[in-house]
This record gives C-alpha cells, structure tokens and sequence, in this order.
C-alpha cells in the first residue's frame, strides 16, 4: 500500500506500507477515493501546526468505498461510499459529557494527533464513518468534513434567519461558513484582500463583499449595516488585528467566533465587550454537524460549484503541496486522486 508521508518538518514522501486490516469487530476498511488538502495539512509540512507529531500520515478530509467490515459493524456494508468523521475521543471527560467532543481532554485527530487518510487504504471504527450516497460525485463527498467545519462556526455563533453576518476572509473556510450561513436565512458580508476570492463570494451568496486592501472594512460594514453592525462576526483570517476588528463591529448583544490557533495577543478593551454584552467563543473542528452536512450533500442543498480547482494524483503529491505553498491565491481548494 501506498502512503504519503511527512517525516519531519518540509519533507514529504511516498512509502510502501503494509495493508491495514481489520482487528476490532467494530473496525471498517476503506478504500481510499478522494482526500482534500488542507490549510492544516500545509501547516504540518511546514511544522508549524502545534498539536501535530511526526512522522504523520496527514489527510482529514476523506472519501472512499467500504471494502470490508467487522463482525459488530452494523450500518456500513462492503460497497458504501463514506466520508470520514475524523476526531476520536474519551466520551468521559467534561467536555464530552457536555456534548462536546471536539474539544475532548483526550482529543486525537485522524491526519493529525495520528495517521490519516492520505494512503491507499486505512482502518477506523464504524462510528467514524459516514454513508454517503453512491451518486454523489467523489469530488463533492470529499468537501463533507470542510463544510463541517462551516457549520460548527455557525451554530457557534447562533447565526438565525434575519441575522447580518460578517465573514472575515473568503478563502476555503470562509466559503464554507458562508454556504452554511445562507442555508440559515442570514445576509452575509465578507471580506478579502483578493478579488477573485470575493468574486467566487458573490457567485456563492454573498450579499456583500469587501476589499480589504482598498477600504476601511469598519467603516464599510457600519455603513452597510446601517450604523448598528452585524449581529455575528465569524474571523476566518485568524489575525490579532481581525479579531479585534471583530469585537470593534459587532452589534449590541451580537457575537465574535475565532476560529484561530495564533499565539500572538490580540488588544482588546474590556469597554466595548461589556457595554455591547458581546459575547466571544472559539470553535475547532466540529460536534454533531456530518449528519446535517451528509444529508445537505446527499439533497444537493450542499454544492461545492467550483470549489475545487485542482486534482492531482498521488503520485505527484509533493507537486501538490508545492503548488498549493506556492499559489494560495489559485488555489480554492486541492484534492488528491486515488482512483
């Protein structure tokens, strides 16, 4: 079996592993299809992801077929096209008890905290997997877990129907939450330094776009909003300087969601947190959103139209990467070709 592999920091390679096989009975083995690269993927083949230890399969945005199931597995069959759930945790711990998994004490990321999904074939319990329908292009499939990650942002920030929500940063993130916001009846604002991102914005249901190189994005949304600010600011960007822009706009009672993981400070005064009763929450990964995000897909409510903009095959992965490190402003989003 074929793997990618990243060693250490700025090294990539193939390696022949062994196949993987079933050994629990709640075991599943798929056959890989379709994996998506991420920006997080980037960040460990560049060592600058904190929570990732090397060597590493990378590879979390994951479809493919059911070879073979175990004797306990009871909704997957041998031929099911699936999409992988790739967080792994106690279901003890405060935060499971809470219902909120993502942020378990012993959280493990398939891709990231252990090997993922960019080899020929891999092995993970029933639980983790995801049946999606068969007609369902690979290439939309493979979007199930970035979208995901759109719709933990937004349940995050209570976005409702009516509510004014503001986007920082149209890239794959920011395209995903703004897909998940406009299904909820939001109007949505983003913004970006690049035209041709907030050109694919407005193909895609944004009802405003900003060019943050050429305007004050403060002034623009105030005005946009009629003075008052949108009711939930949504950071994609993931700068200091967004989120505190982020507290600086917000409506009275309206809310800030951080997606980031920057360990720089951000400046903000306790005066307008308070006097707006702003409230600010982060949000990582995703709990509970493949079964909305898999049905969406399933209905085509859920479309990438365009999202992808290249394949590679696994044989050219390095020229993937290099590409991806090289052109981030052509790139939406990559995906790596097994089949």
């Amino acid at each position: 079996m074929k793997a990618v592999q990243i060693p250490q920091a700025m090294e990539l390679v193939i390696q022949d592993l062994e196949q993987p096989a079933i050994k629990n009975p709640e075991d599943v083995l798929v056959k890989v299809k379709r994996v998506g690269i991420c920006g997080s993927d980037m960040h460990i083949y560049h060592g600058t992801n904190p929570l990732a230890t090397y060597p590493r399969i990378p590879g979390h945005e994951v479809a493919g077929e059911v070879v073979e199931v175990g004797s306990a597995v009871q909704n997957v069959k041998p031929g099911d096209h699936v999409v992988v759930e790739p967080i792994r945790y106690c279901g003890e711990c405060y935060a499971c008890r809470k219902g909120r998994p993502n942020v378990c004490k012993s959280l493990s990321v398939f891709g990231v905290h252990e090997d993922g999904g960019m080899r020929e074939s891999f092995v993970l319990p029933e639980k983790q997997l995801h049946v999606v329908d068969p007609s369902l292009d690979w290439d939309e499939a493979v979007l199930a877990e970035p979208f995901t990650i759109g719709a933990q942002a937004v349940w995050r920030g209570g976005v409702e129907e009516g509510d004014t929500v503001l986007i920082q940063g149209s890239g794959p993130i920011g395209i995903c939450i703004l897909k998940m916001a406009k299904l909820q009846g939001a109007k949505v604002i983003m913004t970006d330094l690049e035209e041709e991102r907030l050109a694919f914005a407005k193909e895609n249901g944004a009802d405003e776009v900003i060019n943050a190189r050429e305007v004050s994005v403060e002034e623009k949304v105030l005005e946009l909003t009629d003075g008052e600010g949108p009711n939930v600011v949504i950071d994609a960007v993931c700068l200091p300087s967004t989120v505190e822009l982020g507290v600086s706009v917000v409506s009275p009672a309206g809310t800030v969601v951080v997606l980031g993981f920057d360990e720089r400070p951000s400046q903000i005064p306790q005066l307008p947190i308070t006097k707006k009763e702003v409230t600010i929450v982060g949000s990582r990964l995703q709990t509970n959103q493949f079964g909305k995000v898999v049905s969406l897909l399933n209905e085509r409510k859920l479309k990438g139209n365009g999202f992808i903009t290249h394949q590679f095959p696994l044989e050219q992965v390095k020229e993937a990467f290099t590409f991806v490190e090289k052109n981030p402003g052509e790139v939406r989003k990559a995906v790596i070709v097994f089949d």
